[in-house]
């Protein structure tokens, strides 16, 4: 199990760096957009849609990145109070409500990039990409994420990860430990 462990976290990795490249050739295209209009005078034609497409993909893809390193945004008044125990198993059914969700999403969105690709749907503009491209992002991402929270999962269960414990703030007791 420690060979998926790994391999998730680098496929995370590697998914969290096409997410930033992701991001920055977004801000070149806008800035490209900025010279094309502002100095040379020509009509924005691609750049809105890439920069949409593009930005709508670094979050999904992003996403196992951001569960893999704890940089998601998390609620932890509760956990604050636990003890370790405690703490494992709200982290655990969390997590399990987490891999549930990203798991349906998973599921319906395969589905509908398959339908897109399947049928070769176009985009209703100028520039026309092929809907299929933009939709892979989702269940890419939503793939690694059920991936991601399994192996977060495993790591907890299997006494491998601790699950995190949120410092209390000045003045909070300690000693409400379950």
């Amino acid at each position: 199990m420690n060979a998926f462990v790994r391999t998730v976290a680098l496929a995370s990795r590697v998914a969290g760096v096409i997410a930033a490249v992701l991001i920055a050739l977004s801000i070149v295209a806008v800035c490209e957009q900025i010279f094309q209009r502002s100095v040379l005078g020509n009509p924005a034609i691609w750049q809105n849609e890439f920069v949409t497409y593009s930005i709508i993909a670094a979050t999904f893809l992003g996403s196992p990145y951001v569960l893999l390193t704890r940089g998601h945004v998390s609620v932890d008044v509760i956990p604050a109070y636990l003890g370790r125990r405690g703490r494992i198993v709200l982290a655990v059914v969390a997590g399990l409500c987490a891999l549930a969700f990203c798991a349906m999403i998973f599921w319906t969105s395969l589905d509908w990039w398959w339908e897109r690709w399947e049928t070769g749907e176009t985009k209703n503009s100028i520039w026309a990409p092929r809907l299929w491209i933009p939709s892979l992002s989702l269940p890419i991402g939503f793939g690694l994420l059920v991936l991601q929270y399994i192996s977060e999962l495993w790591q907890l269960i299997a006494g491998a990860a601790e699950a995190p414990k949120p410092e209390l703030g000045a003045g909070d007791d300690e000693t409400h430990g379950v």
